[in-house]
């Protein structure tokens, strides 16, 4: 029988796709006649649980597959320990970790697990500085006076009242103003003093 391989993708959001990692995840296997029998994708932040990290290292354990093949290793582990800490459990257990970044991981030998935590060191290092120019780029943004976020939806004051006196609902308001409808909710409740003086009159 040939290489069982599971495939483990993950990115650091759920608004982000793993598409950029699937084309040569997939490549991969096929050039070595890898057989896929086991598909895991995360799509959580790294500070949170991965369960189906979890799922894939306890199915290892179970011998479901013989080989994990991952896109990167910044993408397999969320810290350098973690890498570390994995890579070296799915060893002991007799599961390689290929990566389609990191070719050096099949090495064998004593170097391995030096070259697998200097990797993630380096990794690690690197989302670490992503992070930092986000953070000043924003800060940079704000100072010039720039709304960050997406923009404010924007109603017409005078057309809601007139709609909502008209007895327009509120599903029916958002759909006019092509808004959600709390948003129509929330202007309602801040109009409610004008609403209640024009109703008098």
């Amino acid at each position: 029988m040939g290489t069982r391989a599971a495939l483990y993708y993950r990115v650091s959001s759920d608004e982000q796709s793993t598409d950029l990692q699937r084309p040569e995840v997939e490549q991969l296997c096929r050039a070595r006649g890898y057989g896929i029998v086991a598909v895991y994708e995360e799509r959580v932040s790294a500070a949170k649980r991965r369960p189906m990290h979890e799922k894939m290292m306890k199915d290892a354990k179970k011998g479901t597959f013989d080989t994990v093949v991952v896109w990167a290793l910044d993408r397999f582990g969320r810290s350098m320990s973690g890498n570390l800490a994995d890579v070296l459990e799915l060893d002991r257990i007799g599961t390689k970790v290929v990566s389609v970044r990191e070719p050096w991981l099949d090495t064998g030998g004593p170097v391995r697990p030096l070259l697998v935590a200097i990797f993630s060191w380096v990794a690690e290092q690197e989302r670490a500085r992503l992070v930092e120019r986000t953070k000043a780029g924003i800060a940079v943004a704000r100072r010039k006076g720039k709304r960050l976020g997406r923009p404010r939806a924007r109603v017409n004051r005078d057309e809601l009242v007139e709609l909502h006196e008209r007895g327009l609902s509120v599903r029916q308001l958002a759909e006019h103003f092509q808004v959600g409808a709390s948003t129509i909710q929330r202007r309602l409740v801040q109009l409610g003093g004008a609403l209640q003086v024009r109703g008098a009159a």
